[in-house]
């Protein structure tokens, strides 16, 4: 799914709206469409996140999940046992590989976008542990990568039947 098409969009609505304002008003109109790429994809991945867990919860056990391929988003759908897709015979899963050691002298640069408030929680652990939030990424993305760190469940320590944890 291409998001340019909506970014392009915006932008002329944007211009379409300043045209009918003084000299200053399109000034800040069109600062303000430079800025909109990042902000417009953004909203439109969370607006995509949210349709599908919304839709995910009304086919469970199928699913619908959002991935990037390059810097375009696209839909996932898993049918629920039983639906039509499933009958159609699938192409096999080539064999998982194995795992290759961690090479820590080799490094590739990646943006990571956080809610704030979730940034803020990972500066706040990465603080309390004297590591830089970047070290601390990277240890807690290593530990869940990590087969053996994986934990089937955990119970909940409130009380009830609610579980957390990894499951395969």
């Amino acid at each position: 799914m291409n998001l340019e098409r909506y970014v392009t969009e915006l932008r002329a609505q944007l211009a379409a709206t300043a045209e009918t304002g003084d000299p200053e008003t399109r000034a800040v109109a069109e600062r303000l469409s430079l800025t909109l790429d990042a902000a417009t994809r953004l909203m439109v991945l969370e607006v995509l996140s949210d349709a599908a867990s919304e839709i995910t919860r009304e086919i469970a056990p199928g699913s619908v999940d959002v991935v990037f391929r390059g810097r375009d988003p696209h839909l996932v759908v898993t049918p629920p046992p039983g639906s039509a897709e499933e009958h159609t015979p699938a192409p096999e899963d080539p064999p998982a590989p194995t795992p290759e050691p961690l090479d820590d002298t080799v490094t590739s640069r990646t943006t990571l976008r956080l809610p704030d408030r979730l940034k803020a929680r990972v500066e706040q652990a990465a603080a309390e542990e004297g590591l830089s939030v970047n070290s601390w990424l990277v240890r807690a993305i290593g530990t869940a990568l990590e087969p053996k760190t994986r934990r089937a469940a955990k119970r909940d320590t409130r009380g009830g039947s609610r579980f957390t944890g990894w499951a395969r």
